[in-house]
């Protein structure tokens, strides 16, 4: 009798593994998507080394931004939302690891049944039935189609899109505080200029009023003078009220209340990294935005795995035993034994298309993780070529606003000389005075495009989290 048990429970655990060889669940494969002409440009090679590769600390120069970089990444707070993203993840990860294992159960219990005296068997059970049972019950399911091992799959590309996605924050968030610092110095230095322009025009508004003494300029220009000082004034309160959003904005996220933001000089800046592209296909391991979306691709898969699976019988082993006994005395001893042994194969027949749906339902989310997974790169695509594209392009400027300033600070002092000598009108010299201002704080733009387009190509390549 005995052996004949054993080779029953050699069948049932043979049986499955005879079953894996010919069903299993599908392995994931990368799908085939076009890098080749992902850039648009032809201004740098793409044979080199990808700048996404290079630390942000020798990216950027700076000690108060190296000093603030460090403290945002310690500090911010969606940083460490997604911390415990992962953290959660994980959890389901090590879930999944025990998808193997059977489940062990254990009961205490103790019941008392008293039936009524009209009941089928109350005339032979007149008094209250007491029992005693202590038992474990285990329970396991064999992973014939591959079920468990998808399950396990899915929680762990769920855990390591969480990771991406904090590696994607923290690449945000470098780049994100480097932008801010960068234009907090470039709005110092318009602050600046326009600060001396306004010196200048309260003595030029000195000026104009001798001048109208003189019976040199009509009254006219006196309050066209005096309009070119208010115009300047209204400039640096704007300058002044960026710069204290800015540093909040700043502040926020270093993870800190809002506060006075210490800082360098934007003509002291210099990054000296080269810009390198690298080939388009390193996206693909460098952005995170871009591992996250395939973790998502993977995940989406292995649940249609788990899904598909749900088509197919069930093998499930459960074993209980214990002790029970309708006497407390009697309760821990050999006669009151006993056990049990089931093995049981469910196949699903009809149960309201519910299988059916939830198949179709995760082929349809696979499918959108994979036009989304081929969206986001040809999102990164464009966001380096826009990034190379700004740089080139404020480059330019920097180059023509440095002509235009000369041309209109020559202006300024030829009219000037001019309408000293009698030679020139009043508002010639007022708008070369404007256009001279504007040529500045324009030129200053584009010094901090120019430094803001290396940030975000840097962030568009895929640096800034290693």
């Amino acid at each position: 009798m005995n052996r004949l048990v054993t080779n029953k429970l050699v069948l049932v655990a043979i049986l499955p593994l005879l079953l894996q060889s010919c069903f299993v669940a599908k392995d994931y494969v990368r799908p085939e998507l076009e890098t080749e002409s992902l850039y648009r440009t032809d201004n740098l090679p793409q044979d080199s080394i990808s700048m996404a590769t290079v630390s942000w600390k020798d990216i950027f120069t700076d000690s108060y931004l190296n000093s603030y970089i460090e403290k945002g990444l310690a500090n911010n707070l969606d940083v460490r939302i997604a911390l415990q993203n992962i953290a959660a993840a994980q959890a389901y990860v090590k879930q999944g690891k025990m998808g193997y294992l059977p489940t062990l159960m254990g009961t205490g219990q103790y019941s008392r049944t008293k039936n009524s005296e009209n009941s089928q068997f109350g005339s032979f059970f007149t008094s209250a039935l007491e029992q005693y049972e202590l038992s474990a019950s285990l329970s396991w399911e064999a992973d014939i189609w591959g079920k468990i091992r998808s399950t396990k799959r899915a929680f762990g590309a769920s855990y390591l899109q969480t990771v991406a996605a904090h590696q994607a924050i923290k690449t945000d968030l470098v780049a994100s505080i480097a932008s801010s610092y960068y234009q907090l110095m470039a709005l110092d230095k318009q602050k600046s200029i326009t600060e001396e322009t306004l010196e200048a025009r309260r003595s030029s508004l000195e000026t104009t009023l001798a001048l109208k003494d003189a019976g040199q300029v009509t009254e006219v220009a006196v309050k066209q003078t005096e309009a070119q000082l208010y115009t300047a004034e209204v400039i640096l309160i704007d300058l002044e009220k960026n710069i204290k959003l800015l540093e909040n904005t700043l502040s926020i996220l270093l993870g800190e209340p809002a506060r006075a933001i210490e800082r360098g000089k934007i003509d002291e800046q210099r990054i000296q990294t080269a810009l390198s592209t690298g080939v388009p296909a390193q996206l693909l391991t460098n952005r995170p935005d871009l591992m996250q979306a395939e973790y998502s691709l993977i995940n989406a898969f292995e649940l249609t795995n788990v899904a598909k699976s749900s088509f197919y019988p069930s093998l499930q082993l459960t074993a209980s035993g214990g002790l029970q006994s309708l006497e407390l005395d009697n309760w821990f001893n050999a006669s009151s034994l006993f056990s049990s042994l089931i093995g049981s194969l469910t196949q699903p027949i009809l149960n309201g298309r519910k299988i059916r749906t939830q198949y179709e339902v995760a082929k349809a989310q696979q499918e959108k993780a994979l036009l989304s997974y081929k969206k986001t790169l040809l999102v990164a695509g464009k966001e380096v070529s826009d990034a190379l594209y700004g740089y080139e392009a404020e480059s330019r400027k920097i180059e023509a606003y440095t002509k235009e300033l000369e041309a209109y600070t020559l202006a300024e002092s030829y009219s000037e000389e001019l309408l000293n000598n009698g030679l020139a009108n009043y508002l010639e010299v007022l708008t070369a005075r404007q256009n001279a201002l504007n040529s500045e704080l324009n030129y200053i733009n584009a010094q901090y495009g120019q430094l803001d387009a290396i940030v975000t190509l840097y962030r568009a390549l895929g640096g800034g989290w290693k």
